[in-house]
C-alpha cells in the first residue's frame, strides 16, 4: 500500500541537523506495516497530480496557521475534499487535523486559552491516552458530519473522524520527547509562556502512547472499505 505524505512544514532550521523531516518521523511511526511512501512538499508548492496518486494519505504538522493566506492552502483544501470524495483514507495530524476541518466547513483559530505543550492526556473513546502536543491553534467549530473521538478539558475537538475514511488528531504521535525538548529550547522561547514550558518539561519523563496510536493509524489506513 502506497501512502502519500503531504508535507505542510519543516522542523526549525536550528534542529535540522539533529532531527529528521516530518515525513521521516511518520515513516518511523508506521514502520513494520509494509507501506511504501511518496512525499509531496505542498508547503513548497509540490502537489500530487491528483487524489489517486496514493492509496492513502497523511497531512503533517506545520508552524503555519490553516487560516493564513499562503498560496498552497486553497489547492490543499481542494485536494482534501477530493481525497474524501474518493473514499481513500486520509489522516491529519496537528495542522493536518486543522486544515481538514477547515476544508470541510469547520473553523480554526488561535485559541484564547493559550498553548498545549508536551505530554498531554486525552480521553479517546473512553480510554486514557497520552501524546505530545505542540499547538496554540485549535478547531473551534466542526463540520456538520464530524464525530469527536478524543477530547480533554483544554482541547474539546482533539481527535475527529469524518465518515469512515478521514481520521484526525490534534496532538503529535510522531514527536518523541527529544524533539519536543528541542522545540522548547528553540521555537518555544519567547513565544510559549515560561510556566507552560516548565510544566511540560516536568511531564516529559512520563510514558506516551505513540506506538498505540501509530498502530491505530496503520489499521485505519489498511482498513477494507466498500
Amino acid at each position: 500500500m502506497k501512502i502519500g505524505i503531504l508535507l505542510t512544514g519543516h522542523p526549525p532550521d536550528v534542529l535540522r541537523d539533529q532531527f529528521d523531516e516530518y515525513d521521516v518521523m511518520f515513516r518511523a511511526l508506521l514502520d513494520g506495516n509494509g507501506f511504501t511512501y511518496e512525499t509531496f512538499a505542498v508547503v513548497d508548492g509540490q502537489f500530487p497530480k491528483d487524489e489517486f496518486q496514493a492509496d492513502g494519505w497523511i497531512i503533517t504538522g506545520s508552524r503555519h496557521g490553516a487560516y493564513e493566506g499562503h498560496p498552497w492552502i486553497p489547492p490543499l483544501e481542494d485536494l482534501i475534499r477530493a481525497i474524501r470524495q474518493s473514499g481513500r483514507p486520509l489522516i491529519g495530524v496537528c495542522f493536518g487535523h486543522q486544515i481538514i476541518a477547515q476544508a470541510l466547513g469547520g473553523k480554526v483559530e488561535k485559541f484564547k486559552g493559550g498553548w498545549a505543550v508536551g505530554r498531554t492526556d486525552y480521553d479517546y473513546n473512553g480510554q486514557s491516552i497520552s501524546l505530545n502536543a505542540w499547538h496554540q491553534d485549535q478547531v473551534v467549530e466542526l463540520p456538520e458530519d464530524a464525530r469527536v473521538l478524543g477530547t480533554n478539558t483544554f482541547c474539546r475537538n482533539a481527535m475527529v473522524a469524518y465518515g469512515d475514511n478521514v481520521w484526525t488528531v490534534q496532538a503529535h504521535p510522531e514527536y518523541g520527547d527529544a524533539f519536543i525538548q528541542g522545540l522548547m529550547n528553540t521555537r518555544g522561547k519567547g513565544v510559549v509562556p515560561d510556566a507552560v514550558m516548565e510544566a511540560a518539561a516536568n511531564r516529559l519523563p512520563a510514558p506516551d502512547d505513540n506506538p498505540k496510536i501509530g498502530q491505530l493509524m496503520a489499521e485505519f489506513l489498511k482498513k477494507e472499505r466498500a
